[in-house]
């Protein structure tokens, strides 16, 4: 596969999705053209209403937002974005900036702020840091989810181990029912499947070294086998 296919695969897996909220109709369809040539998906709102009545219907990497529109203020727009999306970035294009409205934009947390007019690089520039911007808080949530998912984990593989060291009853209804006695417990499939083969090695390198006493159902359970 040449570099250009692997390029064109990726990009058709997710292509960013950008609102433009823009009351001007002829800049709004230049700046849509500037947008899908860099390979966007790209939504028109020309009024506040408009692009809120679009976040509804569905999730935007970017909201490209004109402050001053025929029925609302944008900033008001931005703000309420925000509050129901989080997630999605801001880039600000005006003809009206003032210091009010650039210190409300840093407040709420806008990506850009551009004046017009302004060149069609600086455009780009600023929708590009913006989505860059996107995936990276992306991908930092998930490493941090991942994290998470696996202390989880191995918190409760320690506490089925521990609980069968200690109550007998429930020792027995793992060798005999097997799954249906981890039913309660965070456990992916792999990690209930190495406490119920005694898969030594998977708990080793997923959950760290363990007491005797942590060990010992999984040894009985490698007894059980070898027999």
């Amino acid at each position: 596969m040449t570099a250009l296919q692997t390029t064109t695969k990726t990009e058709s897996i997710h292509r960013p999705h950008v609102l433009l909220m823009e009351d001007e109709i002829n800049i709004a369809k230049g700046l849509e053209m500037v947008m899908r040539e860099e390979g966007y998906e790209v939504d028109i709102a020309l009024t506040g209403k408009g692009a809120l009545d679009m976040f509804k219907g569905g999730e935007f990497d970017l909201l490209v937002a004109d402050l001053r529109l025929p029925d609302m203020d944008g900033i008001e727009v931005i703000q309420k974005v925000r509050e129901k999306q989080p997630k999605t970035n801001v880039v600000i294009i005006t003809g009206y900036p003032s210091v009010s409205s650039a210190v409300q934009a840093v407040r709420i947390g806008v990506s850009d702020y551009l004046r017009k007019p302004f060149t069609e690089d600086e455009f780009k520039k600023a929708v590009k840091n913006a989505l860059q911007k996107r995936e990276k808080e992306s991908m930092e949530e998930l490493i941090v989810e991942t994290q998470r998912e696996r202390l989880i984990q191995k918190e409760e593989v320690i506490r089925v181990l521990e609980r069968a060291y200690q109550d007998e009853s429930f020792w027995r209804a793992l060798m005999e029912n097997g799954s249906e006695a981890l039913e309660g417990y965070r456990l992916s499939k792999k990690a209930k499947a190495a406490i119920l083969s005694g898969d030594l090695e998977w708990i080793r390198k997923n959950v760290g070294e363990l007491s005797e006493e942590q060990l010992m159902f999984i040894y009985k359970r490698l007894e059980r086998e070898a027999w």
